[in-house]
């Protein structure tokens, strides 16, 4: 293989390799774009995640006197304003409540349609029931993917990537504590270098399902540029070969019974007429002559070399008359 071919193939393969990663990274951002998007509780009243009680009750009131519907002018506003206020109370009220708050810090905002709740111990109970489903279903597509003969290349990353998550999610779920990872390391370096809000648990487990679910997905489209390819071995190189051999050996057999069944069939016609067959072995000896001997390159090579040394040796009247 030229070295103009290799490095085609090896700058091809790194242009690949740089497209799925652009991809795979913008479907992050993505999805802390429309994490951002659909804010939470503590945006909606303007306060820090740190916020106390007396805080937030003297926020909501704030707003809520700014954006009470009575004070709406249109029915359009007024439509507007009572959405808005009711989103205000909403946030006031779990946030005010240390169970509810510790819910939704965890599970988002879900937890508001859930029924017959009271403790938080009720709380991480349904949440984990809603989970659970999540992770058996995939355990399951998994294994089924591993043992059809798919997801062979990185397979101990798959399982370890997806058994940290597990960890990671039930250790954020059930601590009455926040994530070190999110307190000390995630959070500080977003609001220290970008303008990012700080992440909820809630939303930094919906950013690490779409992280690993990006991680799959990359594994399957970058095996086949890093897979080494399946190399025959010399005994079975060796095998194929003897194959061929064989093959080949049944091929010229068969070929020779057809060629003397043909010949036969031939010279059936001039069965027990001498005369006859030595006519046809005459005309088959000159047309091998016409035909294979003097239609080889190095035959008429030699043939034309031998005809210009006469042309050359002959008189001068005699030379265009050479036989051609």
């Amino acid at each position: 293989m030229s070295n103009s071919l290799l490095s085609y193939l090896k700058h091809r393969r790194r242009i690949h390799v740089a497209v799925i990663v652009v991809y795979l990274l913008y479907t992050i951002y993505e999805a802390d774009y429309w994490v951002r998007q659909t804010g939470d509780f503590f945006q909606d009243l303007n306060l820090p995640i740190d916020a106390d009680e007396k805080k937030i009750k003297s926020r909501f009131r704030r707003l809520a006197a700014i954006h009470h519907p009575d004070k709406a002018v249109s029915p359009e506003d007024h439509a507007y304003a009572e959405i808005y206020f009711v989103k205000l109370k909403s946030a006031q009220d779990t946030l005010t409540d240390a169970t509810k708050r510790f819910a939704y810090e965890r599970f988002g905002p879900d937890i508001l349609s859930w029924q017959h709740v009271s403790s938080i111990r009720d709380y991480i109970s349904v949440g984990l029931q809603s989970t659970a489903p999540l992770y058996a279903g995939s355990t399951l597509v998994m294994v089924i993917l591993s043992v059809v003969g798919y997801l062979q290349w990185g397979r101990y990353w798959r399982y370890l990537v997806f058994v940290c998550l597990g960890l990671v999610e039930y250790h954020t779920l059930t601590r009455p504590y926040w994530s070190p990872f999110l307190t000390k390391v995630l959070n500080p370096l977003l609001t220290t270098f970008t303008s990012h809000p700080p992440l909820l648990p809630f939303q930094f487990l919906a950013l690490a399902h779409k992280a690993v679910l990006t991680f799959f997905i990359a594994l399957g489209q970058l095996s086949p540029l890093f897979a080494k390819p399946n190399l025959p071995t010399a005994s079975s190189s060796s095998a194929f070969d003897e194959q061929q051999l064989q093959r080949l050996e049944q091929m010229a057999m068969s070929t020779e019974i057809e060629t003397g069944r043909l010949l036969g069939l031939e010279i059936a016609p001039v069965q027990g007429d001498e005369a006859a067959q030595n006519d046809m072995r005459h005309k088959v000896r000159e047309w091998l002559v016409q035909n294979s001997i003097r239609s080889d390159p190095e035959v008429r090579d030699a043939i034309g070399r031998f005809r210009q040394k006469r042309r050359v040796g002959a008189p001068a009247g005699a030379r265009q008359s050479a036989p051609s």
